[in-house]
């Protein structure tokens, strides 16, 4: 399995199997240990640096870090917005269907100060609602949805989870919303909040459910829906109901 990575460095890592911050051989005595090139080495160090496997720095070294799927995920979404904005309604299509399959599991592995937590960020979020002026809670908004799948000992869920909100900051929603549409948010933020603190977590998801639909009639996502990654698939479920019909 550990000649699929097809790179000499990643392979070493595997087999190190090295705790955070761990130091390792300078590059000289690492290119000597697996009988590469310093260039090529580099090059595969520049990859896992990427990956979030390890950290470069000046008079320290190289340390290899715990691993993150969020890391290459990051890289990789980026791109793809760069690439087409309209990837981010499909990725969020993808969040949502997580949110929704993990939530039982997710908020049944709350601890009461998780929970309080919650309930602070609600209040402070309206707080900022009802400032003047008006500020978006965006920090409170990425967290709440964080802290309530946080327990989940699931790195590729989590990582997908926090690389949408990496992806929602990118093309800009985090900047501005309609109050009314922020108003409705928070209305099912606080729904979902006190449903956890009662334990009445089918109640909660209902509201889960709901609110997390409520973006993908956000108007500021209609710049995005011209793309011809989203005609294309729009195209295709037209065509998928003709044929079922």
């Amino acid at each position: 399995m550990l000649q699929q990575l097809q790179s000499e460095f990643l392979s070493y890592l595997a087999q190190q199997g090295c705790e955070s911050g761990h130091r390792l051989p300078t590059i000289n005595q690492l290119a000597q240990q697996l009988g590469i090139s310093t260039s090529k080495l580099r090059e595969q160090l520049e990859v896992a640096r990427t990956l979030g496997l390890v950290e470069v720095r000046p008079k320290i070294g190289i340390r290899t870090l715990d691993y993150s799927f969020l890391s290459g995920l990051r890289t990789s979404l980026r791109f793809a917005l760069e690439l087409d904005p309209g990837y981010f309604e499909l990725y969020g299509w993808l969040r949502d269907h997580i949110e929704v399959a993990f939530w039982h599991e997710a908020v049944r592995l709350l601890q009461p100060e998780d929970k309080e937590h919650l309930k602070d960020l609600v209040e402070r979020a309206w707080q900022k609602l009802r400032a003047t002026p008006v500020m978006i809670p965006h920090g409170e908004h990425r967290e709440l949805h964080l802290t309530i799948f946080s327990k989940l000992n699931n790195p590729f869920v989590l990582g997908l989870l926090e690389a949408y909100w990496d992806a929602y900051e990118m093309i800009g929603l985090n900047v501005y919303s309609d109050y009314k549409y922020l108003e409705q948010v928070w209305m099912y933020h606080q729904q979902m909040v006190e449903a956890i603190m009662d334990e009445d977590f089918d109640l909660g998801y209902i509201a889960l459910v709901e609110h997390v639909g409520m973006l993908h009639h956000r108007p500021e996502l209609n710049r995005y829906r011209s793309s011809k990654l989203i005609k294309t698939r729009e195209k295709r479920g037209r065509d998928a109901q003709r044929s079922d019909n």
